[in-house]
Parts: C-alpha cells; sequence; structure tokens
C-alpha cells in the first residue's frame, strides 16, 4: 500500500476507523470522510500526516466532488475508495416507514453510487473500490426490509463497476461482513448479539473490526490484483448454514 492514496466514508469509528488504521500502517495516505466531525478529527490527528479528515455527507453529490478534490490536493489521485459509510434499520416490513426505507437507501446504496461515480473519474489505472455491503447482502434476514435492499443493491452496483472499469484495470469489489461489534450495531441489537453469535455462528463469537479490515487491506493492495466483480466474506460462518437450521 505504500504510496497509495484512499478514501474511506464511515472513516470515524467502528469498520470505517480500523480499514483506516490498517491502511495507513501499511503505508497508504488517507482521507477520512464522515459526518461524525469530533470522531473523524480525533481520528485523524492519531494517524498523523498520512490521514485528513473531511467532513462528507455521502449523499451529497456536491461533497463528493469535494471530498475527491481534497484527498488530490493533499496526498494526489486517488488508488482506492471504500464505501464504507451506512446505517442500519431494523424493523419489520408493515412496521417499516416510507422515511425510513428511503433514508438507509439514501445512504447505503445512493451513497456508493455517487462514491464511485465521483472517483472514477480522476482515479488512477488500476485502482481499487471496495463497496461494503453485507452477509444481508447475500441472503435476507426478517426484520432487514430496508437494510437488504440496500446492501444487495450494493452488490449488484459493484458487478456493473467492475465490468465498465475493468478496461482501466481498475477492480471493484464487494465485502459481505457478518455480525461484527460495532457500535452502530450495539445500538440495535444491544447484548443479545453475543447470544446470537455464540448460538448460531460457527465460530461461536462476534466478529471484530479488525477483521473486516484485514479482508479491506487485501483488496485495496496488489495482492489482489485478478480479484473483481467479486463478493469476499467475513462472517464466522452465518452463510455456511441452512436456512433451516437452528
Amino acid at each position: 500500500m505504500r504510496g497509495k492514496v484512499a478514501i474511506i466514508t464511515g472513516a470515524a469509528g467502528g469498520q470505517g476507523a480500523a480499514a483506516a488504521r490498517r491502511l495507513v500502517a501499511d503505508g497508504a495516505r488517507v482521507l477520512l470522510g464522515d459526518v461524525a466531525d469530533e470522531a473523524g478529527r480525533a481520528l485523524a490527528a492519531e494517524l498523523g500526516a498520512d490521514a485528513r479528515f473531511r467532513h462528507l455527507d455521502v449523499t451529497d453529490e456536491a461533497a463528493w466532488d469535494g471530498a475527491v478534490a481534497a484527498a488530490e490536493d493533499a496526498f494526489g489521485p486517488v488508488d482506492v475508495l471504500v464505501n464504507n459509510a451506512g446505517v442500519l434499520h431494523l424493523a419489520p416490513l408493515a412496521e417499516t416507514e416510507p422515511a425510513d426505507f428511503e433514508r438507509v437507501v439514501r445512504v447505503n446504496q445512493f451513497g456508493a453510487f455517487l462514491g464511485m461515480r465521483a472517483v472514477q473519474r480522476s482515479m488512477r489505472d488500476g485502482g481499487s473500490i471496495i463497496n461494503v455491503s453485507s452477509v444481508e447482502g447475500l441472503a435476507g434476514m426478517a426484520g432487514s426490509i430496508a437494510y437488504s435492499a440496500s446492501k444487495f443493491a450494493v452488490r449488484g452496483m459493484t458487478k456493473v463497476a467492475a465490468l465498465e472499469l475493468g478496461h482501466r484495470g481498475i477492480r471493484v469489489n464487494s465485502v459481505h461482513p457478518g455480525v461484527i461489534d460495532t457500535a452502530m450495531v450495539r445500538a440495535q441489537v444491544g447484548a443479545a448479539l453475543d447470544d446470537f453469535a455464540a448460538a448460531r455462528l460457527a465460530l461461536g463469537r462476534v466478529g471484530r473490526p479488525e477483521e473486516v479490515a484485514n479482508l479491506v487491506a487485501f483488496l485495496a493492495s496488489d495482492d489482489s490484483s485478478y480479484c473483481t466483480g467479486a463478493e469476499f466474506v467475513a462472517d464466522g460462518g452465518a452463510t455456511a448454514t441452512h436456512s433451516l437450521a437452528r
């Protein structure tokens, strides 16, 4: 990763912060994008000269153009985009309000679309786009109608972008985390998270953000030079089980 320039969204905490720490440790220079300004600035200060923070609402097209320009001004042309920003809303179909559905899709799906569209115009040939989807982008889960819709869409957009950008050597892949211990997930699920993991996952535990960051780092690096349009799963075995298994 030495010499590469990356933009990571949702970088102020959780999986995004873990990815930022990993890429900087591997030699990359990283623009941290998030709406959580205080946490984002603190992480940039922690990471030092190889990181910059910029307020970034991923649903705002002009904000994306500004973020790409800021990355170029600070570090040079962009090599890596990690579309990590996302929101989680869990509710049954009948209880999901249209406004909640639209909010989730705008951040998770539309935000990833805007990011790919903005970055590909200035990304160096041979770059890497990593779209963070979810295991809910591979199979359905009751109570996740909005979230699953957005994450399935991210998976599909990844494949289309891989086909369209392959002639430039730009690789586009999706990462599908399972149950990862982040503040966003804890806020929605609470203490039941550990019980679920112990009872239902092959590895019997919740995943760590750093374990997803390891996969992101692989896809950002030249070690994954022949990987594109593909799904990479880090789920502790969540998708290994039959849907009827308990």
